[in-house]
């Protein structure tokens, strides 16, 4: 199985799944668009490595193919970046017949798919994840969004994208801890859906870790399979789709107060640790299931634990995140290991527990 597809009510499109950016060419002539130009947009981390290889591949194309990278990192997902590229795209005569390739992690993809969603009211894009992350959670589903005061994609849009292509050989130069960040959500996805899919990350922690090709191959596609399928059934996030926050509204909170310093799938992590705490004191988990959960973390170099921060400034925190609604939180639980629920009545103190656990 080399591709997936994803349905919405919208938009059809394939997951491709390859081991080199060969394909990406044949792939783009199956979509049939009449392309004016391309713009692959990266940032200045990732170009260096790859925007020269993709450009390669793209020739025959007979289309124009130009490039741009901004400064890297969550702290520059935001309206300054967009306007450069905004700029580069106007300066270049790009019209509403061009393509942009989000060559990228999570920041890049979400900041491209937000350009192409909102650059004259929205053009085509493809995902090209380099990152874990990017790969198996953020590059599918058409969520698109930069940061605003330090909130986490509080502005943005719906805009799914042609196609994803990944390409596996990109987390070879993936540095340890993002492949980690990575792994937060890969485990999240295990939670929510699959307690097989834990059984597998438990047992290959080797392979996967080396980036041997069959297991992580494995490993991606699974993830892919899993949110290709919530998206496909809730584009929107009106209900099922919600479930993917799981771990996210702590975690983001945690984001926010440490200034962006940990990473993303870090976070999460964290969120999704005290939420199986949550999930615990309710009588859900047994000690067993939140111990097995934590090794798995720790087996993937993910954090269970945070000083530094106070319980109130945290819980403080979780009203400004985007998936509050009438000032009510709005929390994703387990029921089981690999089945979660949404629960919007969680009393203060139980929070207040949760979040006590992940501090040191």
């Amino acid at each position: 199985m080399n591709s997936i597809q994803v349905e919405t009510p919208l938009k059809k499109y394939t997951i491709h799944f390859e081991a080199s950016f060969e394909p990406l060419r044949e792939q783009i002539l199956k979509l049939r668009k009449n392309y004016s130009k391309i713009a692959i947009i990266s940032d200045d981390h990732v170009a260096p490595l790859y925007t020269s290889e993709v450009k390669n591949t793209l020739e025959g194309l007979n289309i124009e193919v130009l490039s741009f990278d901004f400064a890297h990192g969550e702290v520059n997902k935001n309206y300054k970046s967009i306007n450069l590229i905004y700029d580069f795209l106007i300066t270049h005569q790009f019209d509403r017949q061009s393509l942009l390739i989000a060559l990228g992690g999570g920041v890049v993809g979400d900041m491209v798919g937000f350009t192409a969603a909102t650059y004259m009211r929205g053009i085509d894009f493809i995902q090209v994840p380099t990152s874990l992350l990017a790969q198996v959670d953020s590059s599918i589903g058409g969520k698109t969004g930069i940061d605003f005061n330090g909130y986490k994609n509080i502005v943005g849009a719906f805009h799914q994208p042609e196609m994803v292509f990944i390409n596996t050989k990109t987390l070879r130069t993936l540095p340890v801890q993002e492949f980690a960040s990575g792994m937060g959500e890969v485990i999240k996805h295990s939670l929510i859906k699959d307690e097989a899919y834990m059984s597998f990350l438990e047992s290959r922690v080797d392979d996967i870790k080396s980036l041997n090709h069959e297991a992580i191959t494995a490993l991606i596609k699974t993830s892919c399979l899993i949110k290709s399928d919530i998206v496909s059934k809730d584009e929107k996030e009106q209900g099922l789709r919600a479930t993917l926050n799981f771990g996210h509204t702590i975690g983001h909170a945690i984001e926010r107060l440490m200034d962006f310093e940990r990473l993303h799938g870090e976070c999460v992590a964290l969120g999704m640790m005290a939420a199986s705490y949550i999930s615990y004191i309710l009588g859900d988990l047994t000690q067993q299931d939140l111990d097995r959960i934590s090794s798995l973390m720790g087996l993937y170099d993910l954090p269970i634990g945070i000083a530094d921060l106070s319980p109130e400034a945290i819980y403080k925190e979780l009203f400004f995140d985007k998936k509050t609604k009438h000032h009510q939180l709005s929390f994703v639980l387990l029921k089981r290991i690999g089945t979660c629920y949404m629960d919007n009545n969680i009393e203060e103190k139980l929070i207040m527990e949760g979040i006590k656990a992940i501090l040191n």
